[in-house]
């Protein structure tokens, strides 16, 4: 059984741009856990709350629930959930699964293949955050569901047959963008090389954006995880959003954040693509939350 493959297939069907990452985040949750204790159950009532923080901050815009995930992952094959009464889960509700004591492990095979191959977990837990999630949220996804990934395990995570990323991506961002990030401005480098600057996915590679400069912006590395968490978005006229679900009551959050509102974006430069509506789009219904704040 190819345990990378069947773990890849877990989002197959959000092809359409939908994300939907439920059963990545409680198969990451759950590869965290056995890494920590390969006996251990999660009892429902017991981690209802940490796959709740879980979605919340890395799931999808609209509000969802961790019990569907809890049933539905037994249909990949990687997981099983029992009751007093047995092996089966008694369904999504989360009053079933609270009142039948439901408990949720990775399947036999599974855990037998992983105490066979220590290096799985962590080419698993690869494949589960670099096709769902963007690299920016990698480390903090790995802290959150407890992994401890050695680097060597991190170097190669996919199969080969994985489409590859456009090496030239970075260059041709930051050269569009003449080196400053597109919301604040900032520039800085250590002589020749800049430092602090990243080329952001608008629609992320991990849900079929392209390596393009119209699907891409170059920011500073506090702006690029903001843009990655839904903070910040791209609006009509390419102007900055800011949602009204951040909350910072510091001059620094206020210069930094809540002030960006309604500003444009800066560049590209002159002959350069801008993003495309569509890759903006995506990334509104996808990643943004909640709703934009009025200009500042």
């Amino acid at each position: 059984m190819d345990w990378l493959e069947r773990t890849a297939q877990l989002r197959q069907w959000t092809r359409s741009g939908t994300r939907a990452p439920h059963k990545p985040l409680l198969l990451l949750y759950a590869l965290g856990r056995f890494q920590h204790d390969a006996e251990d159950e999660l009892r429902y009532t017991a981690v209802e709350e940490d796959l709740k923080r879980l979605l919340t901050e890395y799931g999808p815009v609209h509000k969802t629930t961790p019990a569907y995930p809890f049933h539905h992952l037994v249909s990949d094959g990687v997981w099983e959930v029992r009751t007093a009464r047995g092996a089966g889960s008694p369904g999504t509700g989360v009053r079933e699964l609270r009142a039948e004591g439901a408990t949720g492990r990775l399947a036999a095979e599974l855990r037998a293949a992983l105490r066979r191959e220590p290096s799985l977990l962590g080419r698993m837990a690869g494949i589960l955050l670099d096709l769902n999630f963007p690299p920016s949220l990698h480390g903090e996804l790995r802290e959150a569901v407890g992994l401890g990934l050695e680097p060597a395990e991190a170097e190669q995570l996919l199969p080969a047959v994985r489409r590859q990323r456009d090496r030239r991506m970075r260059d041709l961002i930051l050269t569009a963008y003449e080196y400053q990030c597109a919301f604040c401005g900032y520039d800085g480098r250590i002589g020749p090389v800049p430092v602090g600057l990243e080329a952001a996915h608008v629609r992320w590679w991990a849900f079929d954006g392209p390596d393009q400069v119209d699907n891409g912006l170059c920011l500073c590395s506090l702006h690029h995880k903001l843009f990655d968490k839904g903070v910040l978005g791209i609006g009509d006229g390419h102007r900055i959003l800011v949602s009204q679900r951040f909350v910072g009551h510091s001059s620094a959050a206020r210069e930094h954040v809540t002030a960006l509102a309604g500003r444009p974006l800066i560049g590209p430069q002159p002959g350069a693509r801008r993003v495309s509506a569509a890759h903006r789009s995506w990334h509104t219904s996808q990643v943004f939350h909640g709703a934009p704040r009025p200009a500042a």
